[in-house]
C-alpha cells in the first residue's frame, strides 16, 4: 500500500522530468514544489501544490492548505507560516518567496476564483464547513 510520501515522491519526479508538468489527477494543473522546513523536526520536505497566479501582481502566486478537505490543517502550512519563507520550484525555475496569509474578504474572493477555476476546491470547503477555514497563502517572489 503506497503511502502520501509516495504518492508524494511520484509526482516531485514527474514534475521534475517534465519542466514542471505532471499527469493523472493534476495533468493541466499548475503545480509548484514547496521546499520548506519542519517547524518541529527541523527535517527539509518538498510539497507538489496546485497554485493560482495573482493576474495583477506577477510576482505572486496563491497556494490553498485543503487537504483534499480533511479535517486538519497540512502539516506544510504550520511550517510555512511559521517560517515565513520557502523556496519553490515553478516549471523549470527554482526561487525564493515570502509567506503571507490572506484572510478576510480577499482569502474569501481569492478562493473563490479558484473553486470557480477548480471545482474540487468547493467540494473541499463543502467538507471542512464548521470545522475549518481553508487557509489562503499569498507566496511573493523574494
Amino acid at each position: 500500500m503506497s503511502t502520501p510520501d509516495d504518492w508524494n515522491t511520484q509526482i516531485i519526479d514527474e514534475f521534475r522530468a517534465n519542466q514542471g508538468r505532471v499527469g493523472g489527477p493534476f495533468e493541466g494543473a499548475p503545480m509548484l514544489l514547496v521546499h520548506h522546513r519542519g517547524r518541529k523536526s527541523g527535517r527539509e520536505t518538498v510539497t507538489p501544490v496546485m497554485y493560482m497566479p495573482d493576474e495583477r501582481r506577477l510576482d505572486t502566486i496563491y497556494i490553498f492548505a485543503s487537504k483534499a478537505g480533511a479535517p486538519t490543517n497540512p502539516a506544510w502550512y504550520h511550517n510555512l507560516t511559521a517560517a515565513g519563507t520557502a523556496e519553490v520550484e515553478r516549471g523549470t525555475e527554482k526561487y525564493p518567496v515570502t509567506v503571507e496569509e490572506i484572510t478576510g474578504e480577499a482569502r474569501d474572493r481569492i478562493y473563490a476564483e479558484q473553486a470557480r477555476r477548480y471545482p474540487g476546491f468547493a467540494d473541499y470547503a463543502e467538507k471542512t464547513a464548521g470545522i475549518r477555514t481553508i487557509p489562503v497563502l499569498a507566496l511573493h517572489r523574494a
